[in-house]
């Protein structure tokens, strides 16, 4: 059985992140990402894992191709009539998916960048974001929220979000451009950046992804006591969930995945 980190959300919605699993190397026991450089059989052994724990079959089980973008795709009833290659096709250079359908699950894959996961609640309209540092300056989340309210009708001010593992500011050192990128873009770098010292003597700067992409989410207007911050940093937990700081960029990516559930007859 997949073993799930799953968020406290309203019983219409599954949310959850996936561990490494117990196998050994770079891709541990349970990956799902094709892009990674996991072999094929492994990457499909555990989305059939996947899609048996949720209960739906593999075309419903929606993972983009990431580029660090801020393109944001709705999944709609065309989509799941594509079939393998040609939903492979529409989903490349996609970093965020939203969708009303029920018994489908979207997600991203991270490990180090942040995966945030929304749910308006009034509306049942689900989205799955993958904000890398590249992302949060992009502002990808409020793009996201932009294109729900304009596809269905959302409203911020319904909508619960959670961040997924991720890395902290503690372990997420930068030079000085990203740094820039982050002050130009408008953030308070008060607020999510600080200076640690380094082992020469020297200070570089550190980023608060979380809390960035939390400060994003309340720009748009979601409110603080709905953002659900999971506090996990993908470096320090690197035993639990994957981080390509510590295994390098061939390895495997934790898949955080949202689900609205099917309705309950009687």
């Amino acid at each position: 059985m997949t073993k799930l980190l799953e968020y406290n959300t309203k019983e219409t919605v599954l949310a959850f992140s996936t561990y490494r699993g117990e196998g050994t190397g770079s891709y541990g026991g349970f990956n799902i990402t094709h892009y990674c450089g996991d072999t094929e059989l492994h990457v499909e052994q555990c989305r059939e894992e996947l899609c048996r724990e949720l209960g739906i079959d593999d075309k419903h089980l929606i993972l983009p191709r990431q580029t660090h973008g801020d393109r944001v795709l709705a999944i709609d009833c065309a989509f799941i009539q594509l079939d393998k290659a040609q939903q492979a096709e529409v989903l490349m250079g996609v970093d965020a998916v939203i969708t009303s359908l029920k018994r489908t699950c979207i997600g991203v894959s991270t490990a180090d960048c942040i995966p945030v996961l929304l749910h308006d609640t009034k509306r049942d309209v689900i989205a799955a974001i993958h904000a890398g540092w590249r992302g949060t300056v992009a502002m990808i989340v409020c793009k996201a929220i932009d294109k729900m309210k304009r596809l269905y009708g959302s409203c911020a001010g319904d909508i619960d979000a959670i961040i997924g593992p991720g890395i902290s500011i503690d372990a997420f050192e930068v030079g000085d451009e990203v740094y820039n990128e982050f002050a130009t873009t408008g953030f308070s770098m008060d607020s999510i950046a600080r200076r640690h010292p380094t082992i020469n003597g020297g200070k570089k700067w550190h980023i608060d992804l979380w809390e960035a992409n939390c400060r994003l989410l309340q720009q748009c207007g979601i409110e603080r006591k709905r953002i659900n911050i999971a506090g996990i940093c993908t470096f320090t937990h690197h035993e639990e969930f994957f981080s390509a700081r510590r295994l390098g960029v061939n390895s495997g990516r934790i898949f955080s995945g949202i689900l609205l559930k099917p309705a309950t007859v009687g």
